[in-house]
């Protein structure tokens, strides 16, 4: 039986929704750097304004993202 799962960039992803980090091939470095890997759960906690950074948090640490970065982040809904 196929499950979809619905696919969207982590600077569209709803505040506090839970969502687990699927492709990020393009900077991948730079996440791992921060301790971010594919499968980690993550969730939006604050958008900052006028094209501010976003705060995540990923395994019970938050981080702050910039927009750049959070756009070519994949992330799959749970």
């Amino acid at each position: 039986m196929f499950v979809y799962k619905s696919c969207m960039r982590l600077l569209d992803l709803p505040l506090n929704a839970n969502a687990r980090l699927s492709s990020f091939d393009e900077v991948r470095a730079k996440l791992n750097q921060y301790g971010l890997y594919v499968g980690d759960t993550v969730r939006v906690l604050r958008v900052a304004p006028l094209d501010g950074p976003l705060l995540v948090e990923v395994n019970g640490r938050e981080i702050a993202l910039g927009r750049v970065l959070a756009e070519k982040i994949l992330v799959e809904l749970q």
